[in-house]
């Protein structure tokens, strides 16, 4: 969920009011955990530091909102290099995120995500994201993986030997417990295609077999799955993915 446009502006504000009914649906729709992803226009490797140094408040301040609601992990997109060499851009994720995590005392963990690759975005490899990780050395940041822009950046997932290879590379890219939340989407886009284009499971060019071979892996057996797609059509996928937990309990 977004606590705020994900264009951005000003959030509401988190009153007891508001807090207590959000708690209150949470507890009737019986859902224990839920995240936060923050607006769209972060970019922690920005050149233009007014727009750095607007990214990484932001993602603290998202990050104190959503404590007080009690959100698990909250996720953000890590941002583009355009314009500056890669270990310029780098060094600079790197001193966004120690300054948004700096004296941080909340209960929400930072997650970064995979991206597709295009253009100059930082994090469509594996391996970057871990540099970062390593660079920035923080126990509150973790991992959230999108499959569609696993495949996008050029990781193919589409069989059963293609997600048991994608894990070996997880795992030999983070230490174990890194990687928390999966975005469970197929892709409209082409394999290695650099594009950003959800579709809903089994109805792209990744395929069911992927979502198969995921959920009878047992690197994904405790790791939550949202599906990034529009309501209502996104029940299809819910319960999809539902039938194919079941097979393995």
């Amino acid at each position: 969920m977004f606590t705020r446009s994900p264009r951005g502006g000003k959030p509401p504000q988190l009153e007891d009011q508001l807090l207590e009914a959000f708690f209150l649906n949470c507890s009737e729709a019986s859902i224990s955990d839920y995240y936060v992803h923050t607006p769209y226009f972060i970019n922690l490797a920005s050149g233009k530091e007014e727009l750095r140094k607007k990214s990484l408040n932001l993602v603290r301040e998202e990050l104190h909102r959503s404590s007080l609601l009690g959100v698990k992990y909250m996720m953000t997109h890590i941002g583009s290099a355009k314009g500056m060499e890669r270990e310029v851009a780098l060094d600079k994720v790197v001193d966004s995120i120690l300054r948004i995590l700096g004296n941080y005392g909340g209960t929400t963990r930072l997650l970064l995500e995979n991206t597709a690759g295009q253009g100059d975005t930082i994090g469509a490899s594996f391996d970057e994201i871990s540099l970062i990780l390593r660079r920035a050395a923080h126990k509150n940041l973790g991992v959230c993986i999108d499959t569609a822009h696993m495949f996008a950046s050029g990781y193919d997932i589409r069989t059963l030997e293609g997600v048991e290879n994608m894990v070996e590379r997880i795992s030999a890219a983070f230490p174990p417990g890194t990687v928390k939340l999966v975005h469970a989407n197929d892709s409209k886009a082409e394999f290695d295609s650099s594009k950003d284009r959800h579709e809903h499971i089994g109805r792209g060019k990744i395929g069911i077999e992927c979502f198969r071979a995921m959920i009878g892996n047992p690197f994904f057996r405790n790791l939550d799955m949202i599906v990034e797609m529009p309501s209502p059509e996104v029940a299809g996928d819910v319960e999809l993915l539902k039938e194919l937990r079941d097979a393995y309990v």
